[in-house]
């Protein structure tokens, strides 16, 4: 039986990213609280410790990851980013979603943390297509995902826009 997959300690210049555990419910609880956080995301605001708690467990569970995205200075939790839906193999692929507390918009934080994580996506998890989907009123991410070359897909997977990245697209943009 093979070892399950380990999910590294990702730090950048202001960030820390980890893997999400059971210990970080009250302040995983505080961020998807806020109903601007959570307003473009597949759950509403959480109304409990306990739904913060079943959102840990259930990322735990699955087949991809969620890093808890921290700030390195004040150590607190300010986002959370990571895999789902991760198919392995010849093709392997995987949908990447990450969220980030309104009070740290607009300085550049969630690029410096999503960038780590592509390539690890990449280079570690084999991955040859990183997708995402998006809520179309959600200019910064679809902003986001332009930035680090995503491109949307023509064809429809579901009711909201696909964007793909394709690993030999991102082999060529570093």
């Amino acid at each position: 039986m093979s070892e399950p997959f380990r999910f590294p300690t990702i730090e950048t210049a202001r960030l820390r990213l980890r893997l999400l555990a059971l210990d970080d419910a009250d302040a995983l609880y505080r961020h998807f609280s806020d109903d601007e956080v959570t307003h473009f995301m597949d759950i509403d605001a959480l109304k409990s410790l306990d739904e913060a708690r079943d959102v840990i467990a259930f990322h735990l569970n699955d087949s991809g990851c969620r890093w808890g995205v921290f700030d390195k200075i004040s150590g607190a939790l300010i986002g959370t980013c990571g895999y789902h839906c991760w198919i392995q193999g010849e093709n392997a692929r995987a949908e990447i979603g990450y969220d980030l507390g309104k009070a740290h918009w607009g300085q550049g934080l969630m690029i410096e943390a999503v960038k780590p994580v592509i390539d690890f996506g990449f280079k570690t998890m084999g991955l040859q297509r990183i997708e995402a989907d998006v809520e179309p009123d959600n200019h910064r991410s679809i902003q986001l995902l332009a930035r680090l070359g995503f491109q949307e897909l023509p064809e429809k997977l579901g009711p909201l826009p696909w964007f793909a990245l394709p690993r030999t697209d991102w082999e060529r943009r570093i």
